[in-house]
Formats: C-alpha cells, structure tokens, sequence
C-alpha cells in the first residue's frame, strides 16, 4: 500500500504536479453550477454560461490530447459542460 502510494505521489499526474492540481481546483466551476441550479433561471446570464460551455470543451479535447492524458482534468471538464448545458437550457426556456 505504502509503495503504490508512494509511486502515485511520485508519477507525472500525482499531486506533486500542476496535472494533479490544475483539475481540483476547476473542480470549483462545477460545484458552482451545481449551487446556481436553486436560484431562478432570470439570474442565469447566458453569456457566460455559453463561454464556460466552448471553455469546458476546448479543455476536455486538451485533457484527451495532453500526455499523459489528463482523466481528471477531462472529468471535471466534462462535468462542467454537463451542469452549464443545462443551466444554457434553463436560461433558454425562462
């Protein structure tokens, strides 16, 4: 357990590397969205949830291509587009 930890710590997508924490930290541009998701869709700009869907995709095709490939940055990128396309949708509708 120790030496698999310790091979996690160490690799080039462990904590030791902006691989690690670019991702954790976008992690907060979903929990956003998330908490957007109980105020009326009036409040919702659809601007800036259109550039943070195109920003979402551009960096999940990034995550993919980037080596090694960048699986949680694509999750969290791909969450994001989720909860933004349905706040797009939200917006749309109001």
């Amino acid at each position: 357990m120790a030496s698999s930890f310790r091979a996690f710590l160490n690799s080039p997508v462990g904590p030791k590397t902006t691989h690690f924490w670019g991702p954790v930290a976008n992690w907060g541009f979903v929990l956003a969205g998330l908490v957007d998701m109980n105020k009326p869709p009036e409040m919702i700009s659809g601007n800036m949830t259109s550039a943070m869907c195109v920003y979402s995709a551009l960096f999940m095709r990034f995550a993919w291509m980037v080596q090694p490939r960048n699986y949680l940055l694509l999750a969290c990128h791909a969450s994001n587009e989720t909860v933004q396309l349905y706040q797009l949708s939200r917006w749309a509708r109001a």
